[in-house]
């Protein structure tokens, strides 16, 4: 059979052309290849029921011809022509996902060929969730076989000039329908087995299917690299796919921590893929940012391009971070891991120690001592009067416990919420509990986004709100109470017998031997004095700590 090489590509402009769907249909009725836009990635479709065109796409990808792959049509009520034995939670998927980046495995008809399903007697099958490709298959009335619009391996095309870029010559015409709107390919689900297994992550998170479905499985490839004589169950399970030239490191755990990883190994002619927050720790080399932190989708939509864009570098190695794997980031994450060829390393998580004590016992200095040692202090107070500006949340719990205690430019009315929980013990412990269930989570926010080694939580309350969970260790800085008091003088300006009463207020140096992993005791004459012993002590936990962890 005569080789497709040297073709004259046409691009169509749907929105300036109004042909430019029926010339493309016809390209496809008529055996030929052509780009395809959809909401995940722009695919290389070719009339699935014609096995000399899906020879040609495995051919124009480079693609291993055991790789299945996936069926576009333009609704569910095509899918008993092409399946068989389709149980009725099919239907109930495309009823809440299609169109959209869903693909269902269910058993092939005949009609099928055993090529365009990598000798597999099941086939997938999905409604893309874009009009012009919609259009397309309408108008060319075969379902498309589409696998991404890349050179079998590398970064899978965002946009008809990425696809142009591997298939310029190699294919008949590209639909420029726009970027994509997800960024990556669609999720894969198994319906041939119970529980029904998840072949791929892609654009719809496991935790939708699972809202439908309940238990879900994840196959083993979602994580880890087949072994070479596994079969691959759908399109991207067995091969090295994504990958840029360049080596590909995957860096794991929390942002900060693997941010701080990067930092620490990444040679000169590095580049890196990172969240936008931490691109200015690596000033002075290439890197692509892949959005904040926090935005899942961002990162979706900007994987691929990260990828593809060091192939325009001389960088001898990329370093990404990786999100975790809730919702899109599973997909993300195993974009990422498998660009890397599964080169992964697990960032060390930082050291949490909690701190806490009494008033005067010199708390300041130990943690200036902790900052010294590269360390990271998170103020509960100071986080917590931030939280009640900024926390909507927070905001409405206390509202509905306390009433209106916020001002029209929305501060909190401090007297007026002193004057109903102070004197009242039932009231105070109700806002305690409130701030209590709200402040770890937004401690371990900003535990997640730091860079530092070790991570400091000033507490008064450290034990009392949970807040000591979170630790690895817990450190209460005392000190006699005569020298409390003398401190407590000397800061705030008070009689001896104001200060006495406020020493004896708090809670004695029992209950925190009762109750914290350490005690600093503080009988230092200076300040700076008594921050040279706390640099000890902390640097003894530290190395402690590392010991453990090797």
């Amino acid at each position: 059979m005569e080789r497709r090489i040297n073709l004259q590509t046409q691009i169509f402009y749907p929105e300036q052309d109004k042909h430019a769907i029926a010339e493309a249909a016809a390209i496809l009725r008529r055996g030929g290849l052509l780009g395809i836009p959809t909401e995940t990635v722009y695919g290389l479709g070719a009339n699935a029921l014609d096995e000399t065109a899906v020879l040609h796409i495995f051919e124009a990808k480079g693609r291993p011809q055991d790789n299945p792959l996936i069926l576009h049509v333009p609704g569910a009520d095509w899918l008993e022509r092409y399946c068989q034995d389709i149980p009725p939670v099919a239907y109930t998927l495309a009823e809440h996902f299609w169109p959209g980046p869903l693909t269902m495995i269910l058993p092939r008809r005949p009609v099928v060929p055993l090529r365009t399903t990598g000798g597999l007697e099941t086939v997938g099958i999905r409604c893309p969730d874009h009009p012009v490709t919609l259009a397309i298959i309408r108008e060319a009335d075969v379902p498309v076989a589409a696998p991404s619009g890349n050179t079998s391996g590398r970064p899978s095309p965002t946009t008809a000039h990425h696809m142009l870029e591997d298939m310029n010559g190699k294919i008949d015409g590209i639909v420029d329908g726009g970027p994509c709107a997800v960024g990556v390919e669609s999720t894969i689900i198994d319906l041939t087995v119970t529980p029904p297994q998840l072949l791929r992550p892609g654009g719809l998170p496991l935790e939708a299917l699972e809202e439908v479905l309940g238990e879900v499985r994840v196959d083993k490839a979602v994580r880890q690299k087949l072994n070479d004589g596994e079969k691959a169950k759908a399109p991207g399970m067995k091969y090295r796919h994504y990958a840029p030239k360049a080596p590909v490191t995957v860096i794991t755990g929390a942002p900060g921590a693997s941010a701080a990883h990067i930092a620490a190994h990444i040679a000169p002619n590095c580049g890196v893929i990172c969240f936008e927050e931490y691109a200015p720790l690596f000033d002075g080399h290439i890197i692509h940012c892949l959005g904040p932190a926090g935005d899942k989708l961002a990162q979706a939509q900007h994987v691929f391009d990260a990828l593809r864009t060091f192939d325009e570098t001389d960088v001898a190695e990329i370093f990404a971070q990786c999100p975790d794997e809730s919702g899109l980031g599973l997909a993300v994450s195993n974009r990422l891991k498998k660009a890397a060829g599964f080169h992964v390393i697990e960032a060390p998580r930082p050291l949490i120690v909690g701190i806490t004590g009494p008033t005067g016992a010199g708390k300041t200095s130990a943690l200036r001592a902790l900052e010294q040692l590269g360390g990271y202090v998170l103020d509960c107070d100071a986080i917590y009067h931030e939280m009640l500006r900024t926390d909507v949340p927070l905001r409405q719990d206390i509202t509905n416990a306390f009433g209106d205690v916020f001002t029209d430019d929305g501060r909190l009315n401090r007297q007026k919420l002193g004057t109903l929980v102070f004197g009242n013990a039932a009231q105070l412990e109700r806002l305690n509990n409130i701030i209590y269930a709200h402040l770890p989570h937004e401690l371990e926010r900003r535990i997640a986004l730091s860079p530092a080694p070790v991570i400091g939580i000033d507490a008064i309350n450290l034990v009392e709100s949970g807040v000591s969970d979170l630790c690895d260790c817990t450190v209460a800085v005392t000190a006699p109470v005569t020298d409390r008091v003398r401190r407590i003088m000397a800061r705030d300006g008070i009689s001896a017998e104001y200060a006495l009463l406020r020493a004896n207020a708090q809670k004695d140096d029992a209950f925190y031997r009762q109750h914290c992993t350490y005690v600093l005791m503080n009988t230092s004459d200076t300040s700076d004095a008594f921050q040279s012993a706390a640099l000890d002590f902390f640097r003894e936990i530290i190395q402690k700590a590392s010991r453990s962890m090797d």
